[in-house]
């Protein structure tokens, strides 16, 4: 149950990471190099800092496997607390933590592929990689049904997850050949809309309770042109976010996030996984994210979103600290010893609870010390 829940419902969690990247990729805050400067850079610092944080207390230690864990960030979390407690907060600044959130996915996504997959299996692999060219012919050729894909899907994450590299990587790649233009533009839509309900309209009012053939057609008609508007990237991922946010994720804090305190053991606390994950979260993340980003502005290689000060990006830094989900996937990566494994979750634990209870401090202190709008 533990692996198909690990090795499994996580390839949805990570599909619908994928189609978020992909969409902000197209036409979200990094579809330009000057719009993706910051948050990218950003992203950067906020992953390398808490990286060489943990480094420093388990470097040269067979526990410097973790260094990865403290460079996630969980979106849906950082985003929760910001929507809390941010209430009135300029729509740039919401940009902001969702685009180096995003980014943030991603480095995680090339960390686990890259540093956190086993010994590869050639002919496995070989399967995967027909898997992608059918995907890849899909996409080129326009294929709109969501069928095909999932069927290949399906062959990718088997032939992954024999390969040794990891089987969630198989949800970020499927993503990536979901087509994202839509069939219909705008004033086509529009205008093919309004004829049928025209015919509806002329059949109304009639007698009894179910419509009439014409109205039928209208609906139907009217069913297909919507699908027909909308991409199935966009599509998709309105679709499956609730069932990720309030099925896979709760399932897999559950099976993952249980620690058991050894009270009675007082370096539990101090260990050096604990501290470093811990301290990586805390006190790297918003560290790093603040530094590189004022490097950026600084170098005039971006600028601040509109309307969102300094202040302001002082408050959301240390949401990024918050990487539940995504790092408690990256410990079960990293460490096979069990103890390891409970101090890295104590680490996480502790490191995402002070980091939103930071942020959630920083931003309220930044809209109390806000200027009043003038009359």
């Amino acid at each position: 149950l533990f692996l198909w829940v690990n090795d499994g419902l996580m390839v949805l969690f990570f599909f619908v990471v994928g189609l978020e990247i992909k969409r902000e990729i197209l036409i979200g805050e990094v579809s330009t190099v000057r719009k993706a400067a910051l948050p990218v850079v950003a992203a950067v610092g906020g992953m390398a800092i808490p990286a060489s944080i943990y480094l420093l207390f388990n470097g040269g230690m067979e526990t410097a496997r973790g260094w990865g864990i403290p460079m996630a960030t969980d979106i849906a979390f950082a985003l929760g607390v910001l929507a809390v407690v941010g209430r009135g907060a300029p729509l740039g600044l919401k940009v902001f933590l969702t685009a180096v959130a995003i980014i943030d996915d991603l480095g995680a996504v090339l960390v686990i592929a890259l540093f956190y997959s086993e010994k590869l299996k050639i002919v496995a692999l070989g399967v995967a990689l027909v898997a992608i060219l059918a995907l890849f012919a899909l996409n080129r050729l326009s294929v709109r049904s969501s069928l095909p894909y999932a069927l290949l899907g399906i062959v990718l994450w088997l032939a992954l997850l024999k390969s040794g590299v990891h089987a969630t990587i198989a949800g970020v790649a499927l993503a990536m050949f979901i087509p994202a233009q839509r069939a219909l533009d705008e004033a086509t839509f529009l205008a093919r809309a309004r004829s049928f309900l025209d015919a509806f309209q002329e059949e109304t009012p009639h007698p009894g309770p179910m419509p009439t053939n014409r109205q039928r057609d209208a609906i139907h008609s009217l069913e297909v042109l919507a699908h027909a508007a909308e991409a199935p990237l966009a599509r998709l991922e309105h679709r499956l976010h609730p069932w990720v946010a309030f099925f896979v994720v709760p399932v897999f804090a559950f099976a993952n996030a249980g620690v058991s305190l050894e009270l009675d053991s007082p370096g539990f606390f101090t260990d050096p996984v604990t501290a470093g994950v811990a301290l990586g979260l805390l006190v790297g993340k918003p560290v790093g994210i603040l530094l590189f980003s004022w490097l950026t502005v600084r170098l005039g290689m971006g600028d601040l979103p509109d309307g969102v000060s300094w202040a302001q990006v002082l408050g959301v830094a240390p949401l990024c600290g918050i990487g539940f989900t995504m790092s408690l996937f990256i410990g079960t990566l990293a460490f096979t010893r069990p103890e390891d494994l409970e101090h890295a979750k104590v680490g996480i634990l502790l490191g995402s609870l002070f980091s939103a209870l930071l942020g959630a401090f920083l931003l309220r202190r930044s809209r109390s010390q806000a200027p009043a709008p003038s009359s």
